[in-house]
């Protein structure tokens, strides 16, 4: 028997095509709170701080490895050349756990919900038992294979479509996931056969082969929606739901105010701070933090951002990656903030893109103001220092500088850096011509009147 504080791996199965997903995209790439599947079954284990992540990629395997390295450089990525069932995809991660003395756990890149408190338990069931394996209650066992259970002990795992009419009859099933040393795993997987009835190498065939050995195996069992897995377009809807209600009541439960919690959508890392309070219809996507008594209102956008301490944003705000908002600061209706650091009580009220800038505290910048950023080739970047004041419909040619103190005027273009202190006007000059307006607004109406008597 084994100690639990051995180390552990993942192997995260992910090779499959989801043909009833009817798809291009992998079943596994799908998104579930903004990030793809196999993010979910990477991140099961973190707790556990695993020494290795081997994810078992097949199909459109070029694509799922770069979602998998873009999320762990250190995940190592297996490949299984021909779909020859569980058993045979594990088998095809021997390499990678060549030379690892610890325990292994399978888990799959569909199954987004197993809670870690789980996979902690089923090593500790290891102390006791060579295999551990989860399973679940269900009133409705169907297509699952059932755990056959002497006591304690598991007997052996039957695929549904192999199982007797006694064995059909027991609602205690598998749930895929299992657990093991991994010497002993990888040694019991080469004595696995494909006499069945899909000719395949069954995972769930480990067991059997244990006690052949005079090893034992035991079941764990957790609720059944921790086992969830998306198959169809509308399991993975069914999930989100699932996974937006839990974030929300997580998110309550921590103290911050949805006003109308239904209409919020979180992503798998989103982080609000304690009397944060979120307004109806707002959308958050990956990488958001929101600190302490911020306020995001209504029909807002945030993605990739860090809102600071009392800050508000919105109504119809959309902060994009790289936003960076300081304490108190205020993001008004239709602004946009994008790879940006607004200063402590800065402000950016109305209807203004604010790219690739610094704006510095205690600044205010005016209605319709845009930063200039892009030149068809290169990004520039815009820097406003303190204090400063930018005048309505004000753009600012980046690279440019505006010192603390400065001012531009309304409906300024800014192309040179405006020293501290300074006011900058950068507009033609007017010219009024007396009586023109009149004329000219009497000529068009003669010329759509004759237009419409032809």
């Amino acid at each position: 028997m084994q100690a639990t504080n051995r180390p552990c791996a993942l192997v995260i199965l992910a090779a499959g095509q989801g043909t009833r997903m009817n798809s291009d995209l992998p079943k596994v790439l799908h998104p579930l709170g903004g990030v793809p599947l196999v993010v979910h079954a990477m991140d099961a284990g973190a707790a556990l701080e695993p020494a290795r992540r081997v994810v078992v990629i097949g199909h459109g395997g070029g694509a799922v490895e770069g979602a998998v390295r873009a999320h762990d450089e250190t995940a190592i990525c297996v490949t299984q050349t021909e779909q020859l069932g569980t058993g045979h995809a594990v088998l095809q991660a021997a390499d990678a756990l060549a030379g690892f003395d610890g325990d292994v756990i399978v888990l799959y890149g569909d199954t987004p919900f197993v809670r870690e408190d789980t996979l902690a338990r089923m090593l500790a069931a290891r102390a006791a038992h060579d295999v551990v394996v989860l399973g679940f209650e269900t009133a409705n066992p169907g297509r699952y294979g059932r755990l056959v259970m002497e006591g304690e002990h598991l007997d052996r795992i039957v695929e549904a479509k192999d199982a007797t009419p006694d064995e059909l009859a027991i609602t205690f099933c598998n749930s895929g996931l299992m657990a093991a040393d991994a010497e002993s795993l990888i040694d019991l997987l080469k004595a696995v056969g494909n006499d069945n009835a899909s000719g395949e190498y069954y995972l769930t065939d480990v067991p059997a082969l244990a006690a052949a050995r005079g090893l034992t195996a035991t079941a764990v069992a957790c609720d059944e929606a921790e086992t969830l897995g998306i198959n169809t377009r509308a399991e993975l809807a069914a999930a989100e739901a699932l996974f937006q209600r839990a974030k929300r009541s997580e998110a309550m439960q921590n103290g911050a105010t949805l006003v109308a919690p239904d209409t919020v959508f979180f992503a798998h890392d989103t982080h609000l701070g304690r009397d944060v309070m979120v307004e109806p219809n707002v959308v958050f996507g990956p990488g958001v933090t929101v600190e302490n008594d911020a306020v995001i209102r209504a029909f807002s956008h945030l993605e990739g951002c860090h809102v600071g301490a009392r800050a508000t944003v919105g109504p119809y705000a959309r902060l994009r990656p790289g936003a960076e908002l300081g304490n108190e600061a205020r993001i008004g209706n239709f602004v946009e903030v994008k790879a940006a650091e607004i200063g402590e009580g800065a402000k950016v009220n109305h209807l203004s893109y604010i790219g690739d800038a610094a704006i510095g505290a205690g600044s205010n910048i005016g209605a319709g103001t845009i930063t200039c950023n892009y030149d068809g080739v290169f990004k520039h970047r815009t820097q406003v220092g303190r204090n400063a004041f930018i005048g309505s419909n004000t753009m600012l040619v980046a690279p440019v500088r505006v010192g603390d103190g400065a001012m531009t005027g309304s409906g300024s273009v800014i192309t040179s850096d405006v020293p501290a202190g300074d006011l900058a006007l950068g507009r033609a000059k007017q010219v009024n011509k007396p009586g023109l307006g009149a004329r000219l607004i009497a000529r068009l109406r003669a010329l759509k009147a004759e237009r419409r008597g032809r």
